[in-house]
């Protein structure tokens, strides 16, 4: 017909159409792409290390303050004992007693003010002498960072670890209450007497300790703590 061509359909039935071609992303798109999971990849592993570093510095605080506390419980423990007497009988007045002997282990240093070292002494014999002997003298001091721990007279050894932990502060600061023991006298002292009325001294003694870690200095705590003595000082007597 005049130049016109007829083709036949498929046998399917269906016309075919030229498939349209397939379109991939851009680099513009790549690299947006990448630069957003670069973005999240830095925040995360930026969360991550804040993490690690705040898990470190609680692990470092949590060591320190172990240490501090160890030693202050083992300072205090020893210094409840300071004044222990086994003869402790030979003190106390009774009427009619012939001979009221002293507390030989009474004394503790520092007595008044604030010092890096305290002393003292308390009975380690089952038969007492009345004698403060050399094996019987204790305290505890700083020294080159490190708190030290006397065991007998001149015998000095270390508390702390100098290489974990640095003490860079360590004061005791005592206290007394005095008690006037007059209403335990059945008769009344003398004017002007200096051993009468009885006096009872109740003493305590603040402690407080400060360190920071070797390997971190940045780290620094304290620890305070207050040791009331259990043997109280007893001086002068009733009137016979």
């Amino acid at each position: 017909m005049n130049g016109m061509r007829i083709h036949a359909a498929p046998a399917h039935g269906f016309l075919r159409c030229a498939a349209a071609p397939s379109r991939g992303m851009t680099l513009v798109e790549l690299l947006v792409g990448l630069a957003v999971g670069l973005f999240i990849v830095a925040a995360g592993t930026s969360l991550l290390a804040a993490n690690l570093r705040e898990s470190r510095s609680l692990l470092l605080e949590t060591r320190l303050m172990q240490e501090l506390r160890t030693a202050a419980d083992v300072i205090s423990r020893d210094l409840r004992r300071a004044g222990h007497w086994a003869d402790a009988t030979s003190g106390v007045w009774a009427r009619g007693a012939t001979q009221v002997l002293a507390n030989p282990y009474t004394a503790v240093a520092p007595s008044t003010g604030t010092a890096d070292t305290v002393t003292f002494s308390f009975s380690r014999d089952n038969i007492e002498n009345n004698v403060v002997d050399s094996n019987e003298r204790f305290g505890f001091r700083l020294r080159n960072g490190a708190l030290e721990i006397q065991l007998g007279s001149g015998n000095w050894q270390a508390l702390t670890d100098a290489n974990a932990l640095s003490i860079t502060d360590f004061t005791v600061t005592p206290s007394v209450q005095d008690i006037n023991l007059q209403n335990f006298c059945p008769n009344t002292c003398s004017a002007g007497s200096a051993t009468c009325p009885p006096r009872q001294q109740v003493r305590s003694l603040a402690l407080v300790i400060t360190g920071r870690l070797a390997t971190d200095p940045s780290v620094t705590r304290s620890v305070r703590s207050s040791v009331r003595l259990r043997n109280d000082v007893v001086t002068g007597t009733c009137p016979a």
